[in-house]
């Protein structure tokens, strides 16, 4: 069963940070919803086996790639390579949203290194 308690339907997660529902995943891809509350802000990362592209869909967004920092607004998008440092984040006060589109070899949530994070979990 889902986490929304219905069959079928899909899970979402719920970090510090807001909240993704994983819309698809198929093994060549994986696609998920995210919701990045206002103030918070994901940990700054890269992964080794897949590449991103974000789309955003509501709010205005800050997003770090490999150092430098760009503002991005619904409808516009980015994208992230493999082996890219990278962060988005919400110095707004209404909840940013944007779906990423994950490609490449493997999906795992163990593929992200964690180079600084508000939540105490940089290093895994």
């Amino acid at each position: 069963m889902s986490l929304s308690g219905r069959p079928g339907a899909p899970e979402t997660d719920h970090r510090p940070w807001g909240s993704y529902t994983v819309l698809d995943d198929d093994g060549s891809h994986k696609v998920k919803r995210i919701v990045v509350l206002p103030g918070r802000r994901l940990s700054y990362q890269r992964h080794a086996r897949r590449s991103e592209h974000w789309f955003i869909v509501a709010g205005t967004a800050l997003v770090t790639l490999d150092g430098i920092r760009t503002e991005f607004t619904a409808g516009e998008s980015v994208d992230i390579p493999v082996g890219t440092d990278h962060r988005i984040e919400n110095p707004t006060d209404t909840d940013v949203v944007f779906v990423e589109v994950q490609h490449g070899e493997y999906f795992g949530e163990d593929d992200i290194v964690r180079l600084e994070d508000d939540y105490g979990r940089a290093g895994t």
